[in-house]
């Protein structure tokens, strides 16, 4: 589908970029391409450092192109915008999660899930319309056609919001779809990481009784005191998930590392819905006969269109939820990156771009 895309005044842009395999990341200038008639270029003050932009610096998805600028929890403000660009003017605060562009032609974007769309065009590492590849938030400035601008509302902070531009809407979106979204249903979130801890926020402020299950017994106080959890489950401890059978009504597994769904789908009432957001490396073994026996579903869900996005940066403005985050300047990135292999990290590295990232760098 052909797109009018104005290339012939690029951008000098700049920002740090992992250049091989080795997921080392180091400074890097580059272009941006001039501000089409719909697109929307801001000032990147803020961005979130997601799992995915580790998996994607190693290229342990097998689709990366070097060098690649990650970073798809991307917030700033408005610079200029295109002729004819409605929903978004100079100074406005946006953001940009993970993806940049869609077909705009199939069923998916018909019923503006473009979250689906095959074509899906993801912020960084993939190729856009005009042939260039895409790159992400870790960066001074970002161009984006403005159907994929979020507007950041007034009172909710850019640093600890950004985050929810990925790890906000993977967790909202099934909430929603799924209808575990009903206040006084009671819902249980598996892992207490990136994902995990806005999933009891957002749960909570439906008004849904929210279980932690983590194999950390250690991440109860944290769950109960500080995230305002309900109760708290070590999966690990038989007895305990012996004595919670049949008590949700939904789960949001959160989990990327292997681990057993068997005892997951127990915790389910008849008709309960387990919903895996984390992606696994392997495949995981389910369990069909407790599936028949309880009417219980497997689903999954992948960010969320842009619609509901817009939906949850509103509703996590009004009911003052945001991430719980450790701000870091650019040049920290690596170290940063290291962290969060060993999940050492209380939830999310922000990188401050605007006070560290230096065109000199």
């Amino acid at each position: 589908m052909a797109k009018s895309l104005e290339v012939e005044h690029p951008k000098k842009a700049f920002g740090w970029a992992a250049k091989d395999t080795s997921g080392h990341l180091s400074p890097l200038q580059f272009s941006r391409r001039a501000t089409g008639e719909k697109d929307v270029t801001f000032k990147i003050l803020y961005c979130g450092i997601c799992h995915s932009d580790l998996h994607m610096a190693k290229n342990e998805w097998g689709m990366s192109t070097y060098p690649l600028v990650p970073g798809h929890e991307i917030v700033g403000v408005v610079t200029e915008v295109g002729s004819k660009v409605q929903k978004f003017k100079v100074g406005d605060k946006v953001g940009v999660g993970c993806m940049v562009g869609a077909c705009h032609s199939c069923d998916s974007c018909a019923n503006e899930l473009e979250n689906y769309c095959l074509d899906m065009i993801l912020t960084y590492g993939v190729k856009y319309f005009d042939g260039t590849i895409t790159q992400g938030g870790y960066s001074n400035i970002m161009v984006a056609d403005e159907h994929y601008v979020v507007r950041i509302p007034d009172n909710l902070p850019l640093d600890s919001g950004a985050p929810l531009l990925c790890a906000g809407i993977t967790v909202y979106s099934p909430l929603r779809y799924y209808g575990l979204d009903k206040p006084g249903m009671h819902v249980g979130v598996v892992g207490l990481g990136g994902l995990g801890h806005v999933a009891v926020k957002f749960a909570k402020a439906m008004g849904v009784k929210v279980t932690v299950i983590s194999t950390s017994l250690n991440k109860k106080k944290e769950a109960l005191e500080h995230l305002g959890a309900d109760s708290f489950l070590v999966s690990k401890d038989q007895d305990e998930m012996q004595a919670a059978q049949g008590t949700l009504d939904g789960i949001i597994d959160t989990v990327s590392a292997m681990h057993p769904l068997m005892p997951l789908i127990g915790l389910l009432k008849s008709q309960g819905k387990l919903v895996m957001v984390g992606a696994p490396e392997k495949p995981l073994e389910l369990p069909v006969f407790p599936l028949l026996t309880g009417r219980k579903l497997v689903g999954g869900s992948c960010i969320g269109s842009m619609k509901e996005t817009q939906e949850m940066i509103d509703f996590a403005a009004k009911h003052n939820i945001t991430a719980d985050i450790e701000v870091i300047p650019i040049d920290y990135v690596n170290t940063a990156m290291e962290r969060l292999m060993k999940a050492d990290v209380r939830y999310r590295f922000v990188i401050d771009i605007a006070n560290t990232l230096k065109s000199s760098s």
